[in-house]
């Protein structure tokens, strides 16, 4: 619809019958095309390039206040669930094993607690790898640039999607605005007209 009223300005510019509304419901999707054209990419790459700074930032933070550590298994505790890192859902989701393990804190005070692995290798006495933070609690994986680019790259398209969503949304509703005062002249004009329409001498 769109492109069709764009392409209809040359034809109109000249034409006898063309409306003064038909003219401006042109030129009107003509500012709508351009600006899902350039303006909503460019939107969508400003927000994209917000998101990126912003993880990138988090991405810092959190390889600054988390440490991987090894652990040693105790025991199994019992519980098995299909669990996915809310923080690397992108690259990761597998079966995670929940047990007891010994590890030691960055400050070298021995630890034990339940711990989450993916390692098949769960028997006592078994080798995991683990993630803590700096008080030697277990902290959930950090995450990594790749998950950073995609998030930002979903955010980016989905910002430009909205922003020519709402150039759209925002198009038809000054066209039904200006179709609803095209009928009320109509309807003005008629109301006119209408109770002479057909009588002898009224020039009908």
């Amino acid at each position: 619809m769109t492109v069709r009223a764009v392409l209809g300005i040359r034809r109109w510019r000249r034409n006898p019958v063309c409306r003064a509304t038909d003219r401006h419901e042109a030129w009107l999707a003509l500012v709508a095309l351009v600006l899902m054209v350039v303006a909503a990419p460019a939107v969508g790459w400003r927000a994209g390039s917000l998101t990126d700074d912003a993880l990138r930032r988090t991405v810092r933070a959190q390889h600054e206040q988390r440490h991987p550590t090894e652990a040693v298994v105790v025991r199994a505790s019992g519980t098995s669930r299909f669990a996915q890192d809310p923080e690397a859902a992108v690259t990761e989701g597998s079966m995670r094993t929940s047990v007891v393990a010994d590890w030691l804190a960055p400050d070298g005070t021995a630890r034990t607690g339940t711990v989450s692995t993916a390692s098949t290798q769960t028997a006592p006495g078994a080798r995991i790898e683990i993630w803590t933070d700096d008080r030697g609690r277990p902290a959930m994986r950090p995450m990594d640039l790749s998950t950073t680019r995609t998030h930002a790259a979903l955010a980016g398209i989905g910002a430009a999607l909205v922003a020519s969503g709402l150039t759209e949304i925002a198009r038809r509703i000054v066209v039904w605005r200006m179709m609803q005062r095209r009928y009320a002249r109509l309807d003005r004009a008629w109301a006119e007209v209408g109770p002479d329409w057909g009588r002898t001498g009224t020039g009908s």
